[in-house]
């Protein structure tokens, strides 16, 4: 996937670039002031344009001209920089994604990619005041590609830039936390979301209401959800966490047989999606589960999240993936039923 690509996966509209302002302006603060420091984590929910935020950064810390009406650190599309950073040809830009050569994706990124960086940051810059390098996202990291990009931290390269972009900082590594400085983009207000939804879809203001409450936030995640059967994979989840740990046998056998195909893999990417939030709304809830059972099921939402990336790389049979995921609910649930789910 080109840069170019990501930054309108990321983006989708003006509304949802309007919404990284208040980050891209808090970034422009500190390179006003001179207190520029050399690692930013990104952090928020995905589908916030957190990735096209870091782009936009890098390509002003490079030296692309500015672009006033196309918001704040926003640069022009014609200018030489821009085009080198979006062909991924500028000498003193690296970007580190789960993307291979050929666009597919990977499980993770690796260890070798990661260290790229420590090559990278020991030269000068050859064109821009900086060198910068985009990881997209450092949740994406294995354990010792992480272990790479904490050495690179640990010692700061002159006249270098890290733009870290994390869905779930809570889960990196301290010490990777520690050395960044934060850069949070905040998530949207429901009642902005069903505004978004029904300007640039139409959706009836019930079904735009469903929608927002799903998407957590995220107007990308919002406008993702338009389409799909998203009204389905809501109930479905609800009525698969209520018969924890048992459940209707027949209704899980037509739902894992729903799989199959490429609209079988959205299916089940909502559901799981469904699921670990709902399970996530339980655990944030005003009546939280006690310590022990926040532990149990917090390792189940942290399961989910990976799965459906685990089997698309690894060309899992996603039906076998999703009896190995009820597995693990039913394990979790006659431990500590979970109360409150969604």
């Amino acid at each position: 996937m080109t840069v170019e690509a990501m930054d309108r996966d990321a983006a989708l509209t003006g509304e949802a670039l309007e919404g990284l302002d208040a980050a891209a302006a808090a970034f422009a603060e500190a390179m006003v002031r001179g207190r520029l420091h050399h690692a930013w984590l990104i952090t928020g929910p995905e589908g916030l344009g957190k990735a096209a935020l870091a782009h936009r950064i890098a390509r002003r810390l490079l030296g692309a001209q500015a672009d006033p009406a196309g918001g704040v650190m926003a640069s022009r599309a014609d200018d030489p920089v821009t085009r080198l950073v979006l062909a991924r040809s500028h000498p003193d830009f690296i970007a580190l994604d789960r993307h291979d050569e050929d666009g597919k994706l990977r499980r993770n990124i690796s260890v070798d990619d990661a260290r790229r960086l420590p090559a990278f940051f020991s030269k000068a810059p050859a064109l821009a005041p900086w060198r910068v390098a985009v990881i997209d996202a450092v949740d994406d990291l294995n354990v010792n590609a992480a272990n790479a990009v904490l050495k690179t931290l640990e010692e700061p390269p002159p006249r270098g830039v890290l733009l870290l972009v994390s869905h779930s900082p809570g889960r990196l590594l301290p010490t990777i936390r520690s050395r960044c400085r934060r850069l949070p983009v905040r998530p949207w207000a429901e009642a902005d979301l069903v505004r978004l939804l029904q300007a640039r879809t139409g959706v009836a203001a019930a079904d735009a209401a469903l929608l927002a409450a799903m998407a957590g936030g995220s107007p990308g995640r919002a406008l993702r959800l338009v389409g799909g059967d998203a009204g389905a994979a809501d109930r479905a989840a609800r009525a698969l966490l209520a018969g924890l740990p048992g459940g209707d046998e027949a209704q899980l056998i037509r739902l894992a047989e729903g799989f199959r195909g490429a609209e079988g893999a959205e299916r089940f990417n909502l559901l799981l999606e469904r699921i670990s939030d709902l399970i996530g709304r339980a655990l944030r809830g005003p009546d939280p589960p006690p310590a022990a059972a926040r532990h149990r099921w917090a390792e189940v939402w942290s399961r989910l999240k990976t799965v459906p990336d685990e089997a698309e790389g690894l060309n899992l049979d996603r039906a076998d993936a999703f009896w190995s995921v009820l597995a693990e609910l039913r394990g979790a649930a006659r431990q500590f039923p979970l109360e409150g789910e969604g």
